[in-house]
């Protein structure tokens, strides 16, 4: 590093959304050091990897991109979710200089100061009030909780984040405030377990705008639903007080749309999965949350191929997905992680069935998907523009949350802004997208 300019970090991201956020913090703090950010390995004193450990899949990608700063840089600093059990990092990479696990902010800054103190200089204090953000300027994760509580048999996230800790309401509030004030115009609620809110604070009182406010998963919401900016609410499990909400959505306050994982339909495969909030009551439910909120978009995830999934099981899951109509859905052939209690259990799935089960479910959603998009031809709907050209552009409705759902492809008179939200006329559909053209701004 040459004296007397800023140190230059290089940042690798992977993951969910959650470990985007923590990636964002990380790089605020750095800004507020004085540390320079760079696009390049090779061009950085360091570099520093934030990791997913969730599946074996996501470990070989993490485990690439730290062989790729090792091999362009050399002095690397890995964190998230695989540092947590660090001996798989150790072994391939024992020449990095510091692994720590999910949320160990201040463990990655005192690594990174170690190996290139900061510079002690105010004119390099470029962070803005809401921090940097790794999402374009109109949206933002807005995490709430850390951890979880529950114990589902293929899943190692609570072994590596811990039991859930909630972050008080009044907290939460500021930040979003924060990020409205600079630009901010969608905010997407994201945890481990969103609807399990403020359980481990007992819902306790904190104080925002001089009064006092439930860290509590309606309260949030509502909240939430008063800066008149789009809320998505991601990561929801069905317990009960989710009926709660969807009269926020009817009145307009957050979007009209719930990501709830329910990744399976028979009750005997949730049971081995372990799964919270699992009942018999789910399509009614459903059936009275769309009666209440017509426009109500329900995004889900599958597993199909669990040890022990039989034939009839997954016919059974088939005919749920046929009856409940899920709009989006994402399906996942199940795969072992090391520590999960799901190795255990007897009648694994072989790798030929797991393909063709999940081929056939995802057969089977596109033409749901297609037959739900079909309704909206004709419609108006509101769009929010990720991508803007001269003659048009492409953006999401308030259906689509950015990266995993469909897009809205739109012509237009005038050239288009990326953030602004328009009203589109709908043309026409396919299996997952619309197309349309700008009716309204």
């Amino acid at each position: 590093m040459d004296k007397g300019f800023a140190p230059k970090v290089s940042f690798v991201s992977l993951g969910c959304p959650k470990a985007l956020v923590d990636s964002e913090r990380i790089i605020t703090r750095l800004r507020a050091e004085g540390y320079e950010l760079a696009r390049q390995h090779d061009g950085a004193d360091l570099v520093i990897v934030n990791t997913c450990g969730f599946l074996d899949s996501a470990k070989q990608e993490s485990l690439s991109a730290i062989g790729d700063a090792m091999a362009e840089n050399g002095k690397v600093i890995v964190t998230g979710c695989m540092g947590a059990e660090p001996a798989q990092i150790e072994e391939a990479f024992p020449g990095v200089l510091s692994i720590t696990g999910p949320q160990q902010y201040e463990s990655v800054l005192d690594a990174v100061h170690r190996a290139i103190p900061p510079l002690h200089n105010p004119h390099l204090d470029l962070v803005p009030p809401q921090g940097i953000k790794l999402t374009p300027r109109h949206y933002a994760y807005l995490k709430i909780s850390e951890g979880c509580n529950n114990r589902c048999t293929f899943c190692i996230i609570p072994k590596l984040r811990g039991d859930l800790v909630s972050r008080p309401l009044a907290d939460v509030l500021r930040e979003a405030e924060k990020l409205v004030k600079a630009g901010v115009r969608e905010l997407l609620v994201v945890s481990q377990d969103t609807s399990a809110y403020g359980v481990d604070l007992k819902y306790a009182s904190s104080r925002w705008n001089d009064r006092d406010v439930q860290t509590r998963f309606l309260d949030l919401a509502r909240e939430l639903g008063e800066f008149g900016v789009w809320v998505r609410l991601q990561y929801v499990y069905p317990y009960p007080h989710v009926d709660d909400v969807i009269g926020l959505m009817a009145d307009g306050k957050v979007l009209p749309y719930l990501d709830i994982p329910f990744q399976h339909a028979h009750p005997d495969v949730l049971r081995r999965m372990r799964r919270p909030a699992a009942q018999d009551k789910t399509l009614a439910r459903i059936k009275s949350w769309r009666q209440q909120c017509p426009d109500l978009t329900l995004r889900s995830t599958f597993i199909v191929g669990f040890p022990g999934e039989t034939d009839t099981e997954f016919a059974d899951l088939l005919d749920w997905l046929d009856e409940a109509e899920i709009d989006r859905v994402g399906c996942f052939k199940y795969e072992p992680v090391a520590g999960a209690p799901a190795n255990t259990l007897e009648n694994p799935v072989a790798k030929d069935i797991k393909t063709s089960r999940w081929n056939a479910l995802m057969a089977r959603q596109q033409k749901i998907s297609a037959r739900r998009l079909k309704r909206k031809v004709g419609t108006r709907q509101q769009v929010i523009i990720d991508e803007a050209g001269p003659a048009g552009g492409k953006g999401r409705s308030k259906a689509d949350a950015p990266q995993i759902d469909g897009s809205v492809h739109l012509s237009s008179r005038r050239p288009l802004r990326v953030g602004e939200i328009v009203t589109a006329k709908i043309d026409r559909a396919d299996e997952y997208d619309l197309y349309g053209s700008v009716a309204g701004f």
